[in-house]
């Protein structure tokens, strides 16, 4: 690219880098994930469970970044399946809390070890510090990006 010109240099755009980094990250996480005959967003489900039991299906859409429609199709195919429950009836408005079962949880033990391994070859070359760096300085994109505050 021409210096006069104005524009995006890919070699050195934080944005590019970025969206090359996480298309890679995700083709590493499919390659892992498609033994365990899981998607990353089912990984994702599962683990938001885990982390936050009884999140709606709104709330699960949200943290995994696909649309309502998309994230029922899997909850009612993980139900089946017997990886998760959805209760009967909502405790207040139409939202029906979900829960991992047992089933769920180990599921989500055997691809949780395959998802931290390619983290771990991901910052294999970096420094515990670095490692931090990264961490604070995405969190301070996400903030800038979202117009919230600037905690590091």
């Amino acid at each position: 690219m021409s210096q006069d010109r104005p524009g995006v240099h890919l070699a050195t755009s934080t944005g590019y880098l970025l969206k090359e980094a996480a298309s890679t990250l995700r083709a590493a996480m499919d390659d892992v994930l498609r033994p365990l005959d899981m998607t990353v967003t089912h990984y994702a489900c599962l683990e938001l469970l885990a982390q936050r039991p009884g999140l709606s299906n709104s709330d699960l859409a949200r943290g995994t970044f696909v649309t309502r429609q998309s994230m029922n199709v899997l909850l009612q195919a993980l139900e089946r399946d017997g990886q998760v429950q959805r209760a009967a009836e909502a405790r207040f408005g139409k939202a029906l809390p979900t829960t991992l079962t047992p089933r769920g949880e180990e599921r989500l033990r055997q691809a949780s070890a395959a998802v931290r391994a390619v983290e771990l070859r991901m910052l294999s070359g970096l420094t515990p510090t670095e490692q931090a760096d990264v961490t604070r300085l995405l969190r301070l994109m996400v903030h800038a990006l979202a117009g919230g505050p600037r905690d590091t």
